[in-house]
């Protein structure tokens, strides 16, 4: 589950992380408050106005502005709610921004330069290890670092029986080509950051920038934070941060439906039973010539009102042009899967414009085939897999 940067940094800061404060607001008028407010706080005059979207990229796309005083706030928070934000990571439609954080300006004038640095910290899934990855070059895409100048990343790997030690926090601040104050504190910030990814079950914690200020402060400018949908359970006020507006409607109303969704570019729709199954059946579109335009997996109960359920979602993608069924009957028989797609597809009339192809294998297979064959659908059910495959490169051509 993805968050929005003020949410992240509602987690980060909960954990001891030093941020930058701001306050969210959805409106012109909150936003001049969000101001006022801050500047009684933090005594800043200047602010920073930063459109709340999951995407990254936002200042290249005009989300993120600069304004020098309350007159500026209402402008540009008016100018920025509302609109379609287009950066590198949306589509060319871009998302519509609801809110927008107005946030203290930390870069003030002082005796030293301030410094940008990026960080994150996630799973190596090669060695099954946490790992910190780390930058001098601080506020640029990590991407086109680590395509120009791979020497300046670093990465940290913790033994997860052992935790982050202080010497590991230390080379990482050293590595930064930081000395003194500001090597202390960013030993600080790098174990609270550590202990915040931990205790909040997250997937992926990303600051790009860590800024030191110019009276060596190490704060997180900007958050972008995934947590672990699986562990939400145990934090049901994380689980409230979910913003729908931000997620693919279609996946949104198939999780509220049970099933397991993923949304794709392609032109053929899957329903399988289990994960394994369904990558197998995506490789076997692809290599027929096609493309799967989903992942969907069903779980073990394909009954009617769930293939009913996976075809409408299914067909909400325009671009699909088949639909394969690929079941494998064992906690669930084959012949009640038939049955479902047979009953969905009765129950649906004219909604399916796009052929079915159907392989179901397992208990009750050959009974399963029969009972689609005497359904007079124009259902083709197939038995092997070069069968399906062989079926999907037909009704494509």
């Amino acid at each position: 589950m993805n968050l929005h940067e003020y949410q992240g940094k509602e987690i980060l800061s909960s954990f001891g992380v030093r941020i930058q404060r701001g306050i969210v607001a959805h409106n012109h008028k909150e936003a001049v408050d969000a101001a006022k407010e801050l500047t009684n706080e933090t005594g800043t005059s200047w602010y920073v106005v930063k459109a709340q979207v999951h995407a990254g990229g936002r200042g290249k796309g005009g989300g993120v502005k600069l304004a020098k005083n309350l007159q500026e706030v209402e402008s540009i928070s008016n100018d920025i709610i509302g609109m379609m934000l287009v950066t590198p990571q949306t589509s060319a439609e871009g998302k519509k921004v609801n809110q927008v954080l107005i946030c203290e300006d930390v870069y003030y004038p002082g005796e030293s330069e301030t410094e940008e640095y990026y960080m994150s910290v996630l799973l190596n899934r090669e060695t099954g290890r946490n790992m910190i990855m780390y930058s001098t070059e601080g506020g640029m895409d990590i991407e086109t670092v680590a395509e120009e100048t791979p020497h300046l990343i670093f990465t940290e790997e913790i033994d997860p029986s052992l935790g982050l030690l202080a010497f590991q926090a230390r080379k990482i601040a050293f590595n930064l080509g930081l000395s003194g104050g500001a090597l202390k504190e960013m030993v600080k910030f790098v174990s609270a950051l550590y202990t915040a990814y931990i205790k909040s079950d997250s997937s992926m914690f990303e600051i790009n920038p860590v800024l030191k200020t110019s009276d060596n402060k190490i704060m997180a400018v900007d958050a972008k934070v995934t947590l672990d949908d699986s562990a939400l359970y145990r934090h049901k006020d994380y689980a409230e941060m979910r913003d729908l507006r931000e997620e693919n409607p279609i996946e949104v109303e198939a999780n509220a439906a049970g099933l397991n969704y993923v949304d794709l570019d392609g032109n053929v729709g899957c329903m399988v039973n289990g994960a394994g199954l369904a990558m197998g059946t995506m490789d076997l579109i692809k290599q027929s010539g096609g493309e799967p335009a989903n992942f969907l997996d069903v779980g073990g109960t394909a009954d009617a009102e769930r293939v009913e359920k996976g075809f409408r979602i299914i067909l909400k993608d325009p671009a699909v042009k088949a639909i394969l069924v690929n079941i494998f009957g064992g906690i669930v028989r084959c012949d009640r899967v038939a049955q479902g797609i047979v009953d969905a597809y009765k129950n649906m009339g004219d909604a399916i414009q796009v052929p079915i192809i159907v392989r179901l294998q397992g208990t009750n297979a050959i009974e399963a085939k029969q009972l689609i064959d005497a359904s007079g659908l124009p259902v083709h059910s197939v038995v092997e897999f070069q069968e399906a495959a062989n079926k999907v490169q037909e009704v494509l051509a």
